[in-house]
């Protein structure tokens, strides 16, 4: 009902179009939904002078209660400031990260706007990872796999080679992930710790998108998800690894595993997913390939959102477009349409009473205007 409340959509899917009376309807009932507190603590730390502006935007309305959230907003005009004009083309961005109903927050978010210039164009690397067993895998994708895929793509010779880039680069972290036992900083905070020295029952899914001035790559491992708004439409890059997937449970079968329906579809009724990284006491069934989609961009793109599965349990690729597409819509205020997108689809899937973390990445595709 808070989602109806809120009047982001009725009962039926998918939303229809917001005017900008109703816009402003919704963000005073914004109040209604439950109260979240802001934590500085995320992938990507903005510059000081970006936390203060944003701060005193959101801090009145967000009062400091529960669910614990990690909030951040990066825009490419912000960077600039921070950095230099390397930046100025980075798509702008808007974050959050919500422990939710859940105990422990394994969930992590990347952020790496103009991770590589090659051949005149910036990369942006932008990361979702939805960790179980512990959050140290995630942690260790957030912390490696930007650097892993910076690395394979300088070696990389063509863009017809982006698959094979892509694939190499999730293999090479869950190797690492595989023999991280003497490099392990956080050792003291790891309550994995208390089991199996080897820690062999965590693993990561792991969603992530490089975005270059004419392709959207996107490489996906388990059950979070990238869905691309263009043109009104949501268009899934990405497909969930499933254990009763046909084809995943097809591969699951031959490599001698068995899936079990034990609260829902799991890999030897353990893990509800087919594909992560680490999970090493599940191979060769749960395997740490990725799948990888290329796709061209366009005038008519708006925004990519990826988010973990504690928000697409709870919402459909439809409504969580015509969410992001509410808030970009509201021109007069562009610097901070991705992040009131973010924020908003996560208390949607709050309001939904979404069981799981929600970690929601919005970032800004549309072309840039000159004035």
């Amino acid at each position: 009902m808070a989602g109806i409340c809120c009047g982001v959509v009725g009962e039926s899917e998918p939303a229809a179009p917001v005017d900008s009376v109703t816009r402003t309807s919704l963000k005073r009932r914004l109040d209604l939904l439950p109260s979240i507190k802001i934590v500085a603590k995320s992938a990507v730390a903005p510059p000081l002078e970006t936390c203060r502006k944003r701060q005193k935007r959101v801090t009145p309305s967000l009062v400091s209660t529960s669910p614990d959230l990690e909030s951040n907003s990066i825009s490419s005009s912000a960077t600039e400031e921070a950095e230099s004009s390397f930046f100025s083309d980075a798509p702008k961005i808007g974050t959050t990260s919500v422990c939710g109903r859940r105990r422990d927050m394994e969930d992590a978010v990347s952020l790496h706007p103009s991770l590589l210039h090659k051949n005149s164009e910036d990369l942006h690397f932008y990361g979702v990872f939805d960790g179980h067993g512990c959050s140290h895998v995630a942690e260790k994708c957030r912390e490696r796999l930007h650097e892993i895929v910076k690395h394979e793509v300088e070696a990389m010779a063509s863009d017809n080679e982006w698959k094979e880039t892509m694939a190499k680069s999730f293999q090479k972290m869950d190797r690492e992930v595989s023999q991280r036992d003497a490099s392990r900083s956080a050792k003291s905070s790891c309550r994995c710790e208390l089991q199996s020295p080897q820690c062999d029952a965590v693993g990561s899914t792991a969603v992530v998108s490089v975005v270059t001035p004419e392709k959207i790559v996107v490489s996906n491992c388990g059950d979070s998800r990238a869905v691309l708004c263009r043109n009104g439409l949501a268009i899934a890059l990405s497909s969930d690894h499933k254990p009763d997937r046909p084809d995943e449970l097809n591969r699951i079968q031959e490599a001698g595993g068995r899936v079990i329906y034990w609260d829902g579809a799991r890999v030897l009724g353990v893990l509800a997913m087919s594909r992560a990284i680490g999970d090493n006491y599940l191979k060769p069934y749960v395997i740490p390939d990725p799948e990888v989609t290329v796709t061209d961009r366009t005038e008519e793109d708006e925004c990519l959102i990826l988010a973990s599965d504690g928000l697409w349990d709870v919402v459909t690729n439809e409504t969580a477009c015509g969410v992001a597409r509410m808030c970009l819509k509201d021109s007069d205020a562009a610097h901070n349409a991705c992040s009131d997108a973010a924020l908003l689809l996560t208390k949607l899937a709050l309001a939904r009473q979404s069981s799981d973390n929600v970690s929601v990445v919005v970032v800004d595709l549309r072309k840039r205007r000159n004035n």
